[in-house]
């Protein structure tokens, strides 16, 4: 009798304890599946090493003469995705699709492994810091927290306010990493303007 009595005491912390063990195994679930969202996808981390041995080539780039196309032909890779727009700097460029050396020649480019320009996620644009005053992201250091960058597109207009402001070593990839539901847009380039060693981050969130 005592047996039983005892079975029936154990099934009952059983019932109590179970929808706790159950609320603990949902949670340890949904912490592993936020890490594995955190973790950048392969060809990220490759598209960003790529980038970042294109930006340490031609640091001091001034000629504005675009890739030799053919005069009957049109490169599609040339064509503008959008513009960015920064008053502060009196900063307005042409985004191409893609991170090649053509492109970085005279323009500032989308990473084409990151997130749409606009959608969510982290777009990341790159550009390289010509030494000449004012082209391409020459004066990215001066941007400020609160200042909005503005992304065209064909038929849409996109702002974003920067929130955050950081250089980093050239391998540290942590800075395009995507956050649920956030729009985020992430510029790139090299630090300091000459001999550069570093990355400039300049990280901005669509306004909503």
């Amino acid at each position: 009798m005592r047996k039983l009595s005892y079975l029936f005491i154990a099934l009952g912390i059983l019932v109590i304890l179970f929808p706790k063990a159950n609320e603990w195994n949902e949670d340890r679930k949904q912490s592993e599946l936020l890490k594995e969202a955190e973790v950048l996808n392969p060809s990220i981390i490759d598209g960003y090493k790529r980038l970042s041995s294109k930006l340490a080539e031609n640091t001091g780039i001034e000629t504005t003469r675009g890739p030799s196309v053919p005069a009957n032909e049109t490169d599609p890779r040339q064509l503008p995705i959008a513009t960015i727009s920064i008053n502060r700097i009196d900063l307005k460029l042409p985004v191409l699709e893609g991170a090649t050396r053509d492109n970085m020649k005279h323009a500032s480019v989308h990473m084409s492994e990151t997130a749409a320009l606009g959608q969510t996620g982290n777009a990341a644009i790159a550009a390289h810091r010509a030494r000449t005053a004012g082209r391409l992201f020459n004066r990215l250091n001066e941007v400020k927290i609160g200042d909005k960058i503005i992304i065209n597109t064909k038929g849409e207009q996109y702002s974003y306010t920067v929130y955050k402001i950081s250089i980093v070593a050239p391998t540290d990839v942590s800075v395009l990493k995507s956050f649920e539901n956030q729009k985020l847009l992430t510029l790139i380039t090299c630090d300091p303007l000459v001999n550069p060693t570093h990355r400039l981050i300049v990280q901005a969130r669509q306004s909503t």
